[in-house]
Order: C-alpha cells, then structure tokens, then sequence
C-alpha cells in the first residue's frame, strides 16, 4: 500500500479522546485492570463468526448510537459501557471491541501501563500517539491480555485490534515481518482463549499467513487502492470482510466489493455514527 493508506489505517487517532463513561471499565476511571488467567476457551466452534456480505456499523468516535439497524457493531472499548453492549445484545447486534494494539495513546486509561522503553515514534498525523515496540511481547502481551479481559468482562462478542502493520511504517524501531506476524498471533490467541472473535485489521501482505488465525478482516480504503482482490482469501474461508471507504461514494465501489462479497459502506474518516452502505 501506499503512504496515504498506511496513515489513514491508523484510525486509532481518530476516536474522541473524552469518554462519557467514565468509571465504568474493570478498574478506577473505566482502565483495564491487570490481566486475570484467561479463562478455558469454549468449545471448538462455538466462537462468533460474520459471514460475507454481513452488514455492520463502525462508530469509535465516543458512545455508540444504538439506532442503526445493522446486525453487527464495531464500537470502541473504553468509551463504551457493559450496558451498551448488552442493550445491543437485546436487539439481537452482536459487538466488536474496538481497541489499538500497535501504538501507544496518551488518552487511554491504561496509558501508564505501558513503560517508556517500548514507546517509539510518533504516529504521524495522530495526535497524542505512539507506536510500540511489538518485539517487547513480555511486556505487551499482559497490557493486551487486560484490555482483552476489559472486552469480555463487558460482553463484547470479538476484539478489533488496531495497527496490526507496525512493521511496514516508521515505528522507530527495525521491526520486521516475523515481528509482526509473532504479535498479531499473539493478539488472535490472547482473544481466543478468552471465547472471543479477533479481526485481521488491514496487514494485506500477511493475509496468506493469518487468515488460518483470524475470525474476520477489517479493511479501509481497499477499493481507492486497488487492493479488495487481495481480501479474498477471506471470504473463500467464510469469513467477513469488513470494509469502509472515505474518499469514494458506493457509486464507485459497491459492485466491484459486492461481487467480492465484501461487506461494504462509506464512512466519514472521524468515524461517528453517519453511514452509507451499499
């Protein structure tokens, strides 16, 4: 991908640094508390998995608007209560945690979990970001592992972890491929363990070594950069893509993701509730 898609898919910068749910996380201020042992998985079969074509919403700037009629919801997981993803359960949604995995945000509850050692450069164009040193899995994986536990204890039905390509952009540190493939194995366990669904966020290069790992695709921007043909893998194993673009109106991309059986909408890049899908 080019440079423009590696910043925009850093949509992490992008949720309301402010919470309206203020104290209502596992611990004080709404942070994810330090992680418990993972609990045994269900049995095999028994995760939650989006079909292609599934409609859907993604909202991460502050609360969710519950109104939209979609069967599933993809809301972040600090901003948004236990009663918002059980209000959305009695509806019949199922709810996608969103959180960001690849960088560090002055903004979250947790932010002091993470030691200065593994903060590396700013994520150009986010204020108040850092990406990770995703080498550093001792020090990360019980950081994940809590803000997973945050997700399940809320009822959340599967984790989106953000910024899965760290390796292909300026983090300030040498990462490489296996790096990431290591840490986003990691991220897919962690969620596994604990019964939950994990997407694959963007990382199209990886796709042929993960889609066995991960339960779904988030993409953005695939159709602006000629890339959807590359999610494919996916949907052959009947799992969900699910898909935005920004720039481009449905008329200039719905019938070439339809065909796909990707599950398609425009969004505007702040990510509040307005949706048009296809």
């Amino acid at each position: 991908m080019g440079a423009a898609v590696l910043l925009l898919a850093a949509l992490a910068g992008c949720s309301s640094s402010s919470s309206d749910e203020a104290g209502d996380g596992d611990g004080p201020d709404g942070q994810a508390t330090a992680s418990a042992p993972a609990p045994s998985a269900p049995a095999s079969g028994k995760r939650w998995q989006p079909k292609p074509g599934t409609p859907w919403q993604w909202q991460l700037d502050g609360k969710a608007d519950t109104s939209v009629d979609v069967p599933v919801y993809d809301i972040d997981g600090f901003e948004n209560s236990a009663a918002t993803v059980a209000e959305l359960h009695a509806r019949g949604r199922k709810v996608i945690c969103y959180f960001n995995a690849g960088a560090w945000e002055d903004f979250r509850p947790d932010k002091n979990a993470f030691p200065k050692g593994v903060l590396g450069a700013k994520n150009k164009g986010w204020e108040g970001e850092k990406w990770v040193d995703i080498r550093r899995l001792d020090v990360l994986k019980p950081i994940m592992a809590s803000r997973i536990d945050m997700c399940r204890k809320k009822g959340f039905d599967a984790v989106e972890p953000d910024l899965t390509e760290g390796f292909r952009n300026s983090t300030g540190f040498k990462l490489t491929a296996d790096d990431q493939l290591a840490f986003n194995r990691m991220l897919a366990k962690l969620a596994h363990d604990r019964g939950l669904s994990v997407a694959l966020k963007n990382d199209l290069d990886q796709i042929p070594q993960l889609v066995g790992d991960f339960d779904f695709a988030v993409n953005e921007q695939c159709a602006q950069y000629g890339e959807c043909e590359r999610l494919t893998p996916f949907i052959k194993a009947g799992k969900a893509v699910f898909h935005v673009e920004y720039d481009l109106k449905p008329e200039e991309f719905c019938s070439q993701t339809t065909r796909l059986g990707l599950s398609s909408m425009q969004k505007r890049l702040g990510l509040d509730a307005w949706r048009k899908p296809c």
